[in-house]
């Protein structure tokens, strides 16, 4: 058995937990929408068509804030078609996921289940086939009181208070390729500026995100993020990261490790974010809004899922609903952990996405609702990690990746609340073989107990929750976890993940 030690000192503090770091996306692609958080015929649907069984899933997960409508989608979305009487509403191709969309739910209705879920709203404009002009309508009939063309539009629309989103998205992955009107760093960047400018005119306390790079394996990383920088550094308030990851070739080992590579990714937009503060002479910080980040097996969508023909144009199809075992879970803890020991610069995520398409939820139209292997390590984490993230010392035995060389067997990363006098530990042990033996020095938080362990493993690491079976996987209590002499002694089975709450 292999063992590991953690020191664990509330003094030494990573940053204040931002309670956006627990939110999530919903755009309109596959069944997120419709036949997910939305479904009027469902024996559970509300009166205004939202399921309710889905509602209290999303409660129980615990989403601050919600990004919304996308995403590729945004890139081609005109917001005018979706608010106003829904008979009057046009269908529109969206050219993103090649799909049909009805416009049935829209700007009113999903700020409407917004509340439902009390989570807050994070919207996205488009700066893909629109630009600043619209942004500013949008901006104008979301959060102006009235008296203005767009607001009274919007009171007319059955809205008389404003939305009042604080958070906006100035585009999504302009860097790629694939995105409607795709540019280079420096005519994005000019547009974000141009825009951002634009949009504090109206309101200066907006807090405006940046397209960053899609991903760190795009050939334009770290100059995209400095070039669109230069131009916008002043202007906002985020610089946006995206990372997916999935087990790829068999390769068990390397995916575990997935978080080795988001804690590079991160610390390397923060280096450059930090080198254009430094030539500007700015005194002003720019943080990461990690506002994509998930496991998504994106080679089963390019070979299965991907919808193509110029009459075939589905609503609502079932794609990117890919069904999640314990080791994608563990892996998915183990990138909480690490936006969590980036608590300082990281102060918004969005785990992408929230219903059916690469979810922790799922639905069956007409039927249930039910929990993935992934809801587990964010509603639990969601629930325990208050107050400030700390810098922990860990001493791990290491083992051989072929993606990313060395990698500890174990990662941790703990949690203290001043004011509760509550702290937790998160922890994986990515071993395949073996449990691992963890010591916690608890010394520095003084008389604490154990009040919860709880630990999502199983002997078959690619068990999954399905229709069919949709309990088959969750989490049990970890009887091993006791307090003495100043430290917690835990036992981590092989392929894990482990939330302790302290008190």
């Amino acid at each position: 058995m292999s063992t590991a030690r953690i020191t664990i000192d509330p003094h030494f503090t990573v940053g204040a937990i931002n309670r956006r770091l627990f939110g999530s996306f919903v755009e309109h692609l596959g069944r997120c929408v419709y036949d997910g958080i939305y479904e009027p015929g469902h024996d559970t649907a509300d009166a205004d068509g939202f399921r309710q069984d889905v509602i209290e899933l999303v409660k129980e997960l615990g989403v601050s804030a919600i990004r919304y409508p996308g995403g590729n989608f945004v890139s081609g979305f005109r917001w005018e078609d979706s608010v106003g009487p829904k008979s009057e509403r046009p269908r529109r191709l969206d050219l993103a996921w090649h799909s049909t969309e009805t416009n049935e739910v829209g700007l009113h209705e999903f700020s409407s289940w917004l509340d439902k879920v009390d989570s807050e709203l994070m919207l996205a404009v488009n700066l893909g086939t629109r630009g600043t002009l619209e942004a500013l309508d949008l901006l104008e009939y979301s959060n102006i009181a009235s008296g203005t063309a767009r607001a009274d539009e919007r009171a007319a629309n059955g809205k008389t208070d404003a939305f009042g989103v604080k958070m906006w998205c100035l585009g999504n992955e302009m860097d790629g390729p694939w995105q409607l009107g795709h540019r280079s760093a420096d005519d994005y960047g000019k547009l974000a500026s141009q825009t951002a400018k634009a949009m504090r005119q109206i309101d200066p306390s907006l807090e405006l995100v940046v397209c960053g790079s899609s991903s760190a394996q795009m050939p334009t990383f770290g100059e995209w993020e400095r070039v669109v920088l230069s131009h916008s550094y002043d202007d906002v308030d985020y610089i946006s990261c995206h990372a997916y990851y999935e087990e790829k070739n068999g390769d068990l080992g390397s995916f575990l490790a997935s978080a080795v590579n988001m804690d590079h990714f991160i610390d390397s937009v923060v280096a450059t974010a930090d080198h254009v503060k430094a030539v500007k002479g700015s005194d002003k910080t720019i943080n990461i809004s990690f506002d994509e980040w998930n496991v998504w097996y994106l080679d089963r969508y390019h070979q299965v899922d991907k919808i193509e023909g110029v009459d075939n144009w589905p609503i609502a199809p079932r794609i990117l609903e890919d069904v999640y075992s314990v080791a994608d879970a563990v892996v998915f803890g183990n990138l909480m952990i690490s936006l969590l020991k980036h608590a300082d610069r990281v102060t918004s995520a969005s785990l992408a996405q929230l219903v059916n398409v690469i979810a922790p939820i799922m639905t069956e139209p007409g039927g249930p609702a039910w929990r993935q292997t992934t809801f587990f390590p964010f509603a639990l984490t969601s629930r325990l990690a208050q107050g400030q993230a700390l810098e922990v010392k860990l001493e791990s035995e290491t083992y051989t990746t072929e993606v990313y060389g060395e990698a500890a067997l174990v990662d941790a990363v703990a949690t203290h609340d001043a004011e509760t006098g509550r702290s937790a530990v998160f922890l994986v042990n990515r071993s395949q073989s073996e449990p691992t033996t963890v010591t916690i020095d608890i010394s520095a938080l003084g008389a604490v107990s154990v009040l919860d362990a709880q630990t999502l493993s199983d002997d078959d690491v690619y068990a999954k929750n399905t229709l069919d079976d949709p309990e088959r996987v969750g989490l049990s209590a970890n009887d091993s976890a006791v307090v003495g002499d100043g430290t917690i002694t835990v036992t981590l089975p092989a392929v894990s993940w482990t939330a302790i709450e302290l008190g």
